[in-house]
């Protein structure tokens, strides 16, 4: 088969790899330099290897727990079982996860996991890591064709079937044919003004699968991480780091996210995140990341990336706390695919964030998101020779109408600002509606689209109506989605 891989995270440059090492021919199209992209970004690690006292079915429960019940049971039973082979491949390829000195994988702990349970490489720099593995290995004899600083474009449809995609490729549409295209583009953080997503995370594999048609759905989940250093550009601190003792604490100094769930640092993402906001606004001043407990010693050990860039800001967060803020960090939705990565239009694939496997529900469990590029990379690989399997998608939200704003003077920072506000950590009703017809306003008055940073506001445009439509079908309150009630309505005087 002649194979498109869009992407070059852990996804992608997974399912290339074994794409081609079955006999496909492949060729590999990325937005940046090969390699660019949230992969590299990632400190925490891969959760999934299991210590004496845990098991995969332990792995299973906190998932579904994080993921607040929404998790397909199915989904996260593919992911948990297949943990051990995809992190002996990623060890056999060449990545060096951290050992003890007797040669046993170090393990660590993060919040709403019941065990240390993730694998990580230079302390914190497992992206990094496994990104420069697996790329060396594409480059290496895998003959694999590689396309870079190509940004996707459509995919090309015939009936009911993708036959290739189109490129924009220093500023001219080039066209790739293929038997099957495994989308692997990752999510969309750049909707959003405070994000730990790179430049150029624009959504655009999911975009694409719209216009083309694909089902997509619970694009209304979007993670956001708790704790990014708010001194300077985003810089994501590690959820390792409060697994290994830090806490969070107020301008008093008081650790404050107990008020909000027993399990305080370690409670899920969500709810540390919200809390964290809504602190920060009480105060009128950023909540701080503790971690002093741990030294100086300890921190540049375990944490050499995080202590360089704190450092280079002018913090010493071995002595002192240091400001922190959630940011857009995720998206638990996207295209819907089933176990093997089909989505609902025939030759047609998605792996990773762009996809929405099932796995992490309402909201995503620490260190499950290059366990899962690597997983459905692989199996979505696996699956490009069998006959095509027809699946029943979930039925997309109601598309939700909403007043056009008077205004269309569009850029996309006001968009970010306004994602932000309305459609971020807190919604309700009124936001939500405000925002999709300020951005329907804007789409209705956008021109055909020529750059790619015009082609990358067209795709925004299309995912924040997504998004925010999702938002306002989806009523009650439910993981990284958070609605405030609406008021009661008055009593008719009798």
């Amino acid at each position: 088969m002649n194979v498109v891989v869009v992407g070059s995270g852990i996804a992608g440059l997974t399912a290339a790899l074994h794409a081609a090492e079955a006999g496909h021919r492949v060729t590999l199209a990325t937005k940046g330099a090969l390699g660019d992209g949230c992969t590299g970004y990632a400190q925490g690690g891969v959760a999934g290897v299991y210590g004496p006292h845990d098991s995969a079915e332990q792995h299973a429960a906190d998932t579904i727990t994080a993921g607040a019940g929404l998790s397909d049971v199915d989904a996260v039973e593919v992911l948990v079982r297949g943990a051990a082979d995809r992190i002996a491949e990623l060890i056999t390829r060449g990545v060096a996860f951290d050992r003890d000195v007797d040669g046993r994988l170090l393990l660590g702990h993060e919040a709403a996991h019941s065990h240390a349970r993730i694998v990580h490489a230079g302390g914190d720099a497992t992206g990094t890591a496994i990104s420069r593995v697996l790329v060396a290995s594409v480059r290496g004899g895998s003959r694999i064709g590689v396309v870079e600083h190509a940004m996707l474009i459509d995919l090309i449809v015939a009936g009911d079937t993708v036959r290739g995609i189109r490129l924009l490729v220093d500023g001219v549409i080039d066209v790739l044919d293929a038997d099957a295209v495994i989308l692997a583009t990752g999510g969309a953080g750049c909707l959003y003004a405070h994000t730990t997503n790179p430049e150029g995370t624009t959504g655009d594999g999911i975009a694409a699968a719209i216009r083309a048609g694909a089902a997509v759905s619970d694009l209304e989940f979007v993670q956001f991480h708790p704790t990014v250093l708010s001194m300077g550009s985003p810089f994501l601190i590690s959820e390792a780091v409060r697994g290994e003792g830090a806490t969070l604490v107020d301008d008093a100094g008081r650790r404050f996210v107990f008020d909000t769930h027993p399990d305080g640092e370690l409670a899920p993402r969500d709810v540390v995140s919200r809390a964290i906001a809504r602190r920060a606004a009480e105060q009128g001043a950023p909540v701080r990341l503790d971690a002093t407990m741990l030294g100086a010693g300890r921190l540049s050990r375990r944490f050499p990336t995080i202590d360089r860039v704190t450092r280079e800001r002018g913090l010493d967060w071995s002595t002192r706390p240091v400001p922190i803020t959630p940011a857009a960090h995720y998206l638990m939705g996207g295209v819907q695919t089933d176990l093997d990565g089909r989505t609902t239009l025939r030759g047609l694939y998605a792996v990773g964030e762009v996809a929405r496997t099932g796995v992490h529900g309402a909201n995503r469990l620490a260190s499950n998101s290059l366990l899962e590029g690597a997983v459905f990379g692989a199996r979505a690989a696996s699956a490009l020779g069998d006959p095509w399997r027809e699946w029943q998608a979930a039925a997309p939200p109601r598309q939700v109408a909403a007043p056009v704003a008077a205004h269309a003077s569009f850029e996309r920072a006001a968009l970010q600002h306004l994602m932000w506000d309305r459609v971020g950590l807190l919604r309700d009703t009124h936001g939500l509606e405000t925002t999709l017809g300020t951005v329907r306003a804007w789409a209705a008055a956008a021109t055909t689209p020529t750059t790619v940073c015009e082609h990358e506001d067209a795709n925004l445009l299309l995912l924040a109506e997504a998004t925010a439509s999702a938002a306002l079908s989806r009523v009650d309150p439910v993981g990284a989605h958070y609605r405030e009630p609406a008021p009661a309505p008055l009593l008719e005087a009798v």
